[in-house]
């Protein structure tokens, strides 16, 4: 399936946040909205994502002061991106191999979606379940 089709089903809100949203903003941004990630813009740029992940790893270290610092400090900036015409299988892969749970959508160098491994799961699952209800309906029919 291309990403385009999944962008379609899922639909292409995406929560943005600026560099210097503090850590507690975004937080309650990650939990208003239900999801793990949003992605940090800069001058109407991708310059980092800020995930729950992102969070977690620097709440260790620098325990509640954390909450009040900037986004920037914690984000990542080496953003893995894909495209519309970019399948679900190379989307698959391109998470594996980078270890990232959300990818921005960029058409024309410009956001317009973002894609969790939710999302691709939930894809190949609705797959799956189709090719089944085929198998079904072809070895029913004779």
């Amino acid at each position: 399936m291309l990403i385009a089709e999944l962008l379609r089903a899922k639909g292409s809100d995406v929560v943005t946040v600026r560099p210097d949203t503090t850590v507690a903003e975004l937080l309650t941004l990650l939990a208003r909205h239900n999801i793990g990630a949003v992605v940090v813009l800069e001058g109407g740029r991708i310059a980092g994502i800020a995930s729950e992940r992102d969070v977690v790893r620097r709440l260790e270290r620098h325990g509640a002061e954390l909450l009040e610092r900037p986004v920037r400090e914690i984000m990542t900036t080496n953003v893995i991106t894909c495209k519309t015409s970019d399948t679900d299988d190379a989307l698959t892969v391109l998470m594996t191999e980078n270890r990232v749970r959300h990818v921005p959508v960029l058409s024309a160098g410009e956001l317009i979606g973002i894609v969790s491994i939710g999302d691709v799961v939930k894809s190949r699952i609705r797959q799956l379940e189709l090719d089944r209800q085929q198998l079904e309906a072809y070895i029913t029919q004779g």
